[in-house]
């Protein structure tokens, strides 16, 4: 099993703290963000991991040269990352996106035992890691689903519509993960999408193709967006 770790913007909604270093290396107790993100990967087994980095390129390049955790480590440049969005970086390293892969937010904080859930769960061509929770609020990632199955997924779903959250983290086999190669490729034939998020694909996907979902509820994870989340994520992975 292989990963994909989205992590080449900056963090702008965490500034000052990412002035100078990109989100993905701010300290979560005393180690960074993507050195967690790589422990967990490591510790459920996940072989290799490419990190599609961008702003801060260097220093996270500088970081994973001295991490000792999981062996297997390399960086993709997406030098656009400053004119686009997530859907780029994904389609910029399509060429990893073969044979069973996980993708995963770059500031998406997450414990193994979700890794581990998600890796048990039933062999779905594409699997949406989700949580239940009373209420969502305009900025998460929110799912419509029929049993467990993905219906949609965006922001704007309707409140009547919305079921649970995407936590920033999927499974795909194949051929599931052609699948998603194909659909980065049609929609990247118009040129807004270059501001698009990668699930808008997600939602266009499952109109016409099975997309399941794997719920984490009662296991610890954060999504780091702003100061207060960074707050969250430090106390809970104390």
């Amino acid at each position: 099993m292989k990963a994909i770790i989205l992590s080449a913007g900056q963090g702008k909604r965490l500034l000052p703290l990412t002035s100078e270093l990109p989100k993905c290396l701010l300290p979560i107790g005393d180690k960074t963000l993507l050195e967690r993100q790589l422990d967990a990967l490591a510790r459920c087994g996940v072989s290799r991991a490419t990190v599609v980095v961008g702003y801060g390129a260097d220093k996270v390049e500088s970081l994973l040269k001295q991490y000792s955790g999981l062996e297997n480590v390399k960086t993709f440049l997406n030098a656009e990352y400053a004119s686009s969005d997530n859907l780029v970086s994904c389609w910029k390293v399509r060429e990893e996106m073969t044979g069973d892969f996980l993708l995963i937010n770059g500031d998406t904080l997450f414990e193994p035992a979700i890794l581990e859930r998600l890796l048990r769960a039933p062999a779905h061509e594409v699997t949406v890691t989700i949580n239940h929770k009373d209420k969502y609020d305009a900025d998460d990632m929110k799912v419509q689903l029929e049993d467990t199955r993905l219906l949609q997924i965006g922001k704007t779903l309707a409140d009547d519509e919305v079921d649970a959250e995407s936590i920033g983290m999927i499974l795909f086999r194949e051929p599931g993960s052609a699948w998603f190669r194909a659909a980065l490729e049609l929609a990247l034939e118009e040129a807004a999408a270059r501001k698009r998020w990668y699930l808008s694909v997600i939602n266009e996907m499952a109109r016409t193709k099975p997309v399941w979902t794997c719920a984490v509820a009662g296991l610890s994870w954060a999504e780091v967006d702003y100061p207060a989340d960074l707050e969250y994520a430090r106390q809970l992975f104390k």
